[in-house]
């Protein structure tokens, strides 16, 4: 497994709880909402970090 991969999936294990936390106020759907955009997020910072680590 790459770097790439391990940090994107932890990057998206991170930013969906805190989508999760944040969305909870305004209900499940928000959360659900919410959750999904900080998944990507992660993703995308976590793959960046990894990408600078490398390299």
């Amino acid at each position: 497994m790459s770097m790439g991969k391990i940090c994107g999936s932890l990057g998206g294990f991170l930013g969906s709880s805190i989508g999760w936390w944040i969305g909870s106020g305004g209900g499940m759907m928000t959360a659900f909402a919410v959750s999904m955009v900080g998944t990507g997020l992660g993703i995308w910072a976590g793959r960046k970090f990894a990408d600078n680590l490398v390299s």
